[in-house]
């Protein structure tokens, strides 16, 4: 399955063009590679994933075309977040 629509189905993203774009950008890895859009995803797979100031790390269990909203949680379980360290020297 495409990386964005994984992220999609999965609702780690809520829209598939905002998973593109996140993609695109650069803030999506797959086992430690930066991903593209297009990139297939499988069971066993780790996605790190850059949301704002924090990156999250989840485990892909298992794929689907389509789930309904209580069952999206299943396709992944959450292995770490993580703040991302503040660069601002003001910030002690």
């Amino acid at each position: 399955m495409r990386l964005d629509k994984f992220l999609k189905v999965s609702r780690i993203i809520k829209r598939r063009t905002v998973a593109k774009d996140v993609s695109d950008q650069g803030r999506v890895w797959i086992n430690g590679r930066e991903a593209k859009p297009s990139n297939t995803v499988k069971p066993g797979d780790e996605l790190k994933i850059q949301f704002g100031q924090k990156f999250v790390t989840v485990r892909v269990e298992r794929l689907a075309e389509s789930t309904r909203k209580d069952e999206a949680e299943q396709l992944y379980t959450v292995l770490a977040e993580e703040a991302i360290p503040r660069t601002d020297p003001l910030n002690w």
